[in-house]
């Protein structure tokens, strides 16, 4: 498959607290990366909180998450690819040091070695709601906090899992990896989401609106709940978590988080370690106050656990998050990001078709409260 590759496109793009949609020259492919015609973006919470924050780079391109379709691959990139095939990614959106790299665009870069070839069977719409899911539970469940056994290589102990916030889109994948690793999972969520995420495998659900959520889970669990992922990571999440795990000093309990909040704990006898799904690009980056080098470990490991989700997609044995699809494509997801930001968004990923971009002139919105 050829494609003429335009010279401009219509991206979002970050200037201080404001996003705008604009007409910008398409991005240089670099050595290790590809670009793509974007099918589809999703939105995550990520993606306004850096407009909101002003902590984007000046200009630089939002959005996250997104399936589309191969237009060119790098110089120096091993995973087999070629213009025409259907891929997901999760990419450094907003990224202070390499501007060019987000996807809310009608093409984009993204990291070639990290992208998750699709089965025919499932859609783009669907596809943008997994890719930074995926990376931020291979890097807590498996990789980073946790140290769970992969799903290729499933644990037999059974041993249980609390996963808080279960409806999330990122929970939602975390309880189906868990699940898949051999674990048995349990999680968190409003009442109203208990049949979704046992339809995923939570074999017990609790209300975390409940006071005596964290004791409930703690006196279920007999005192000996050793693992702990906290998709929300607040305050308030990590209070109940506490309150879960396991009060025995010597029984090597674990608590991950992604954003770097602590367990409200006097003592030391729990792990904690917080992720951010940024370092897997293999690049150094600025993200607020975190700076960090390149970590090829974290690239590597990316690299490995993008594959495994390759194949359990391949084989139907991952359920992408539910998905509300709405019109508009670029205009629409500058509204749906106010929509987010204000918290009108449960259970469900926002996601856009970028065709149904309108042109015309150049719009924006204001995420300064």
């Amino acid at each position: 498959m050829s494609r003429q590759i335009p010279s401009t496109i219509r991206a979002i793009t970050i200037h201080g607290t404001k996003a705008r949609l604009s007409t910008i020259p398409t991005p240089t492919l670099r050595p290790t990366y590809l670009l793509a015609k974007v099918d589809s973006v999703a939105l995550n919470p990520t993606d306004w909180k850096h407009i909101a924050g002003a902590g984007a780079g000046l200009g630089s391109i939002g959005g996250c998450d997104f399936a589309g379709t191969v237009v060119a691959v790098g110089s120096d990139v091993s995973k087999s690819l070629a213009p025409g095939d259907r891929i997901a990614a999760t990419v450094h959106g907003s990224n202070r040091l390499q501007v060019e790299d987000g996807c809310f665009a009608e093409y984009a870069l993204a990291k070639a070695d990290l992208v998750v070839k699709l089965p025919k069977d499932l859609s783009s719409q669907a596809a943008a709601t997994f890719p930074l899911g995926v990376a931020t539970v291979g890097q807590g469940l498996f990789q980073k906090a946790l140290k769970l056994n992969l799903p290729d290589n499933p644990t037999k102990s059974g041993e249980t899992v609390l996963i808080y916030g279960g409806s999330t889109a990122t929970g939602s994948l975390a309880i189906q990896f868990a699940t898949l690793a051999g674990y048995r999972v349990i999680t968190t969520c409003n009442p109203r989401n208990n049949d979704f995420v046992k339809s995923l495998g939570a074999q017990a659900v609790y209300d975390y609106n409940d006071p005596e959520c964290g004791k409930k889970i703690n006196n279920d669990t007999q005192n000996k709940l050793r693992y702990a992922w906290d998709t929300i990571s607040l305050a308030s999440s990590a209070k109940i978590c506490s309150e879960a795990l396991t009060s025995s000093p010597d029984a090597g309990a674990r608590y991950g988080a992604i954003l770097p909040v602590k367990l409200p704990r006097e003592d030391n006898s729990v792990a904690q370690t917080w992720t951010l799904m940024y370092t897997i690009f293999n690049e150094p980056i600025e993200e607020g106050p975190f700076v960090s080098p390149a970590l090829p470990e974290d690239f590597a490991f990316a690299k490995k656990f993008s594959a495994i989700t390759e194949d359990l997609l391949a084989q139907g044995k991952l359920k992408t998050h539910p998905e509300q699809v709405n019109a508009k494509g670029l205009e629409g997801v500058l509204q749906g990001l106010q929509d987010l930001a204000a918290g009108k968004v449960s259970a469900k990923k926002l996601v856009y078709r970028i065709d149904d971009t309108q042109s015309g002139v150049e719009i924006e919105t204001d995420f300064k409260h």
